[in-house]
């Protein structure tokens, strides 16, 4: 295990989370498409691990295609539960500013 294996996720995150927030501007907000958010990051994520995996073998902690997968599409899930968090941290501060 190398020192790689550990930051292929968070740059996956990190791909993700701006991508979602750059489909979410380019939608222009649409409900219809936000509440495909999570999925379309669970594919966007699954994608970049496979593509991760294939590519460059040795920073992605997986052992065939199939993991890669699972790795990335989680990745992808994380990116909106960092969304959540900050949305849901900034809704708290906003509801405590107005009382």
């Amino acid at each position: 295990m190398t020192t790689f294996d550990f930051i292929t996720v968070p740059i996956i995150v990190s791909i993700v989370y701006g991508s979602i927030a750059l489909l979410k501007k380019a939608v222009n907000y649409n409900e219809k498409v936000l509440r495909f958010l999570p999925l379309i990051a669970a594919g966007l994520g699954a994608v970049l691990g496979i593509i991760t995996f294939f590519s460059m073998p040795e920073i992605i902690p997986a052992s065939n295609a199939f993991v890669a997968i699972l790795v990335g599409g989680a990745s992808g899930l994380a990116a909106t539960g960092t969304h959540q968090i900050f949305k849901q941290l900034f809704k708290k501060d906003i509801d405590e500013d107005s009382n």
